[in-house]
C-alpha cells in the first residue's frame, strides 16, 4: 500500500474496505496457515502492505509484523495493538529472518516483481503467501519468477469470499466448497475472485 493514497481512509480501514471484514478475514487468515508448509506456534508472519493489520486477530498462534507505507495506517494498526511499523514493500527487510511473509491486495505495487520476490525469499525461511487475480497476470510468467527467486514450489487455492458485499452463510459456505472443485473453480475464476498463492522451497511441505 503505498502512502498518502490511503491515508485519509486509515481509520476503520477494515470496517470499510470490507463488507464482512471478519469472515472475509478469518477466511483469509485460515489459509495463510493451512497453504503450504504449516507454522509452528510462535513463528513471525510479516505482513507486507498491512493496512491497519486486520489480518493479526486471524492468525491464532503466529507473532505478528506489519508493514505500511502509510504512516496513518500504522498509526491505525497501533491503535489495534498490533505490531505495525512503516515501510514500502520494495524496500523493507525485517531485523531478522522470519518464518512466512503475505502481501494482500498490493503484489502491483511492486515495481520489479522478479526482484521483490528475490528480496522476500531472502528473509522468508518457510512460505510467501499472496493473492493473484489471473484475469490480470499470467500464472506461468508468475510461477517462473518464483522460481528465479528460489521458491520452486507453489500451491494455488481459489479464494471465493467477495470483498465488498456479505453473504448468508450457507451462500459462503457453498463458495468455499467450490473452492475445491477443480474445473467449477477455474471458471468461477475466469470471471471473478482471485487465488491465494503460497510459494516455499521443495522438501518443506510437511
Amino acid at each position: 500500500m503505498t502512502g498518502e493514497k490511503y491515508d485519509t481512509r486509515a481509520e476503520r480501514w477494515s470496517e470499510v474496505a470490507y463488507a464482512d471484514p471478519a469472515t472475509y478475514l478469518a477466511h483469509r487468515g485460515e489459509l495463510v496457515l493451512s497453504l503450504g508448509p504449516p507454522l509452528d506456534h510462535g513463528d513471525t508472519l510479516l505482513d507486507l502492505a498491512c493496512g491497519d493489520g486486520g489480518l493479526a486477530d486471524h492468525l491464532p498462534g503466529a507473532l505478528y509484523l506489519g508493514v505500511d507505507a502509510s504512516a496513518e495506517m500504522v498509526q491505525a494498526g497501533k491503535g489495534r495493538g498490533h505490531n505495525v511499523v512503516l515501510g514500502d514493500l520494495n524496500d523493507y527487510e525485517p531485523p531478522e529472518p522470519v518464518a512466512a511473509t503475505t502481501c494482500f491486495r498490493a503484489i502491483y505495487y511492486a515495481t520489479d516483481r522478479a526482484a521483490f520476490f528475490r528480496r522476500v525469499a531472502g528473509y522468508t525461511e518457510r512460505k510467501f503467501v499472496f493473492d493473484l487475480n489471473p484475469r490480470q497476470y499470467r500464472v506461468q510468467e508468475v510461477c517462473a519468477d518464483l522460481r528465479g527467486a528460489g521458491f520452486d514450489r507453489l500451491e494455488l487455492r481459489p479464494f471465493f469470499s467477495p470483498q465488498h458485499f456479505s453473504l448468508p452463510r450457507p451462500v459462503a459456505s457453498a463458495l468455499y466448497a467450490l473452492e475445491r472443485s477443480g474445473p467449477l473453480a477455474r471458471l468461477l475464476l475466469s470471471v471473478r475472485f482471485s487465488y491465494l498463492c503460497a510459494a516455499f522451497r521443495g522438501g518443506k511441505n510437511t
